[in-house]
């Protein structure tokens, strides 16, 4: 096994802007560090959750029934606009968010993702030496696991360094809203 190419191409794919940064972006800012702090544990939650179903062969059932793929798609096309029309139109003067909603908006936003999904079963098992038993690829979804969470801690901080700045804004809200509208536009029309 490459240890080195996982570890990179995990930090990398890690550093790849999507739904989960755009929500931590948004929750940061309604809701500062402990916001943030909750919604990294709720995204990284969902990516464990991912991670175990490729490494114990469980998602290999979503790839292989077209109807559980398109029924996670469609949900996680209805919680993608969801928030999306939540941060765009919602009240912006209330008070920042509380951690256990910053907790389930990670989690619904990583477990309502079919990419996720997929790409856990796509992108683990092409690191496992072949003869590999269960436990390596398992061992390969807690490092990535890991990876991510610091990825998304890093980001956290600075977010939360800056949220005095944004908070005076609603224009960072407005914008995660968009961003959040398209990508779930963006996962509806994909097939």
């Amino acid at each position: 096994m490459d240890l080195v190419a996982f570890l990179v191409a995990s930090f990398l794919l890690a550093m790849v802007p999507g739904v989960g940064t755009a929500m931590l972006v948004r929750q940061s800012v309604r809701g500062g560090r402990r916001a943030a702090l909750a919604t990294v544990a709720g995204l990284e939650t969902g990516v464990a959750v991912w991670a175990a179903a490729a490494g114990l062969g469980l998602s290999v059932l979503l790839v292989a029934s077209e109807v559980a793929y398109q029924a996670l798609r469609i949900g996680g096309v209805v919680v993608l606009l969801w928030f999306g029309i939540r941060a765009l139109f919602g009240r912006h003067t209330e008070p920042g968010t509380h951690g256990g909603g910053g907790f389930r908006a990670g989690l619904l936003v990583n477990l309502a993702n079919p990419k996720l999904a997929v790409f856990a079963i796509s992108f683990l098992p092409q690191f496992v030496p072949p003869g590999s038993g269960q436990a390596t690829l398992l061992a390969l979804a807690a490092l990535w696991v890991v990876i991510d969470t610091v990825w998304y801690l890093l980001i956290a901080t600075l977010l939360t360094r800056l949220v005095g700045i944004l908070r005076r804004s609603t224009l960072v809200e407005r914008i995660s809203g968009v961003a959040l509208i398209g990508l779930g536009v963006r996962l509806a029309v994909e097939g």
